[in-house]
């Protein structure tokens, strides 16, 4: 971040001057205590090493076996790839697609182009095309669900022990790495970017123009603070459309969900998954998948599977109604325990995907017509909906709005907006 340059915070939309930050240091919102940007104590160098290091990984996690399954003389080595298209074989074709998109595209996306990125940052000549690039990058971000697959991959595993024997291959191993580096990687947001390009001297700085803060917008893409008196104008840097506050946010957040709400009654009721087995057929339901867990002793993941699945998807739904219906000021030290919700919401979102993965996952492992099958209920799919709908439900709140009622409450804007 260049001192002197102009940044709003995100969650309140006050406007700072930037400050010069220590490398590992970070500078936070004055007024809701939000962290508005970091210095990173790695160079470019580093990072740009680290992201083509993570691409190779990513393909030999997903070209390696996760593991080598053996039952009754009958070998098989199962792939997520192949685990995703056992899954569209079957016609589960939805299922397929959704977690094929979030375990699979979206983290390559976020990877090939965050590579290029930084490539051109170091060049110092970003093409015309690297906003456009950014902007993708910015959305495909929050669905990237490496992490989440990794602790599914373990899940499922412990799951498949008592059934059959397994052997731990390249795949696995390669996969606890990925979600390491995407762990480290994730502080490289879009916003991130644009600040190294300002570092580097080929992206405009916002400076202060002497603009009352009410004619002030900051891009959501790239974070560019710039004068607009009207929303649906470009971006003066990488030409997404402005918009002071989120349109029609609370019809948007309510119609997320409602329909989350909807189809996690059938998610929660129908089977997750069908086991075929010489012995004869039985349906399992997410609480059912808690519960053998913990008959089978692994109760620390009977926990995590119950949090991310149960727990997780409510508090979501609850957080959310919380933040909507909350429409009177109480002071800062209220508004700012909403905002630390709303940030929780946006840390859990992802892992309630976690039991999806797991079904897919286990539909690959115990793929032995005639002796053991495991095929995904319909419930699968309504859950990953849940987690779609009550993640863009999430994106769809503007945090914002709760400390309008501050400004509207002084009348007007207060000395807190630019700092």
């Amino acid at each position: 971040m260049q001192p002197g340059s102009l940044w709003a915070c995100r969650h309140c939309d006050t406007v700072h001057v930037a400050a010069e930050v220590e490398p590992g240091g970070m500078a936070t919102c004055t007024c809701c205590g939000y962290v508005l940007y970091r210095r990173s104590r790695f160079s470019l160098t580093f990072w740009s090493a680290l992201t083509l290091t993570a691409l190779i990984v990513f393909l030999i996690a997903n070209t390696y076996p996760l593991a080598r399954i053996g039952m009754l003389g009958k070998t098989l080595d199962t792939t997520f790839v192949g685990a995703l298209w056992l899954m569209w074989n079957d016609g589960h074709y939805l299922l397929a697609t959704m977690t094929g998109l979030v375990g699979f595209w979206f983290p390559l996306t976020q990877l090939c182009f965050l590579a290029w990125a930084l490539r051109c940052i170091c060049r110092r000549r970003l093409p015309a095309d690297f906003k456009y690039a950014m902007r993708i990058y910015d959305k495909v971000g929050p669905w990237s669900m490496v992490p989440v697959l990794m602790l599914a991959i373990i899940v499922a595993i412990v799951k498949f022990a008592g059934l059959a024997t397994l052997e731990a291959k390249a795949g696995i191993w390669a996969f606890g790495v990925l979600t390491f580096m995407l762990t480290a990687l994730s502080r490289l947001d879009s916003r991130r970017i644009w600040q190294y390009a300002e570092e580097a001297g080929v992206a405009p700085i916002a400076h202060d123009r002497g603009f009352p803060a009410e004619q002030l917008m900051a891009c959501e893409s790239c974070g560019y603070v710039q004068p607009a008196y009207e929303n649906g104008l470009p971006c003066e840097r990488c030409e997404a459309l402005l918009h002071k506050r989120k349109p029609n946010m609370q019809t948007r957040v309510w119609a997320f969900l409602l329909a989350a709400a909807i189809v996690y009654i059938p998610a929660n009721v129908l089977p997750m998954m069908e086991i075929r087995s010489a012995l004869g057929n039985s349906n399992h339901t997410i609480l059912g998948g808690v519960v053998e867990l913990w008959r089978l002793g692994s109760w620390d993941l009977a926990i995590i599977v119950f949090v991310a699945s149960v727990v997780v998807p409510i508090t979501k739904l609850a957080a959310l109604v919380v933040l909507l219906t909350a429409r009177r000021w109480r002071g800062d030290l209220t508004q700012r325990q909403r905002t630390r919700l709303y940030e929780l919401v946006e840390f859990i979102g992802q892992w309630s995907m976690l039991d999806v993965f797991v079904v897919v996952l286990m539909g690959a492992m115990a793929n032995f017509p005639g002796l053991s099958q495991i095929i995904a209920g319909p419930a699968a799919a309504s859950f990953g909906m849940v987690v779609v709908l009550t993640m863009l439900a999430a994106m769809s709140y503007d945090p914002r709005t709760g400390w309008d009622q501050k400004r509207r409450a002084s009348g007007g804007i207060t000395s807190n907006d630019r700092r």
